[in-house]
């Protein structure tokens, strides 16, 4: 359902959210990586967020699930975006950092402990790892997607089924797009413990 939405839906994705500046999100992350280090931007959408990481000097692979979005972050990372779904995500402490800003929201609840057991598998000892959600509790379907929402109890519920995984930091912050400031997010910083 989600990925029929992005496909049809792309190019109005992408322009609305391509520009959006997301620096602010950035700062917590990063400070935690050394020069160079290598991040998975994890449903990359637009490819914004992974052209800010490559253009500050990190080694960035991405992904997407929708062909059509893995096509127009290519263009705009200028990276070798990959088209695959959070479920074939195989690898094994490979990253130092990952990235999935507004991404696993699109994840159904009962599948968000598998899924977030593949990526804290595929960051290595020390790694930290950003997420977010839109605020709130429970699914819900809008505009042909679906939504997995989350609030503080339930992603510390998550978060305690991982292996070596820590919660650094939880914040809330409003949308970053004007149209959309009264929607709010939950933001999260956590850390694979060696």
């Amino acid at each position: 359902m989600n990925n029929d939405y992005y496909q049809q839906h792309a190019e109005r994705f992408f322009t609305e959210t391509v520009t959006v500046d997301m620096s602010a999100l950035y700062q917590p992350f990063v400070a935690h990586l050394k020069p160079g280090a290598r991040i998975l931007d994890a449903g990359c959408g637009s490819g914004r967020d992974a052209r800010a990481f490559h253009e500050m000097g990190y080694d960035v692979e991405a992904f997407d699930a929708s062909d059509e979005l893995v096509e127009l972050a290519r263009q705009h990372s200028g990276l070798p975006v990959e088209q695959k779904r959070f479920e074939d995500v195989t690898d094994v402490e490979r990253y130092d950092g990952i990235w999935c800003c507004a991404s696993l929201l699109h994840v159904p609840l009962a599948e968000l402990p598998e899924v977030l057991a593949r990526l804290a598998r595929a960051l290595k000892p020390d790694g930290v790892w950003y997420l977010s959600f839109k605020y709130g509790s429970g699914e819900r379907e809008k505009d042909g997607r679906v939504f997995t929402d989350m609030d503080e109890i339930k992603l510390n519920d998550l978060i305690a089924d991982l292996e070596n995984i820590v919660l650094l930091d939880t914040w809330i912050t409003g949308d970053k797009r004007p149209e959309r400031q009264n929607e709010k997010w939950l933001n999260s910083l956590l850390r694979k413990n060696k």
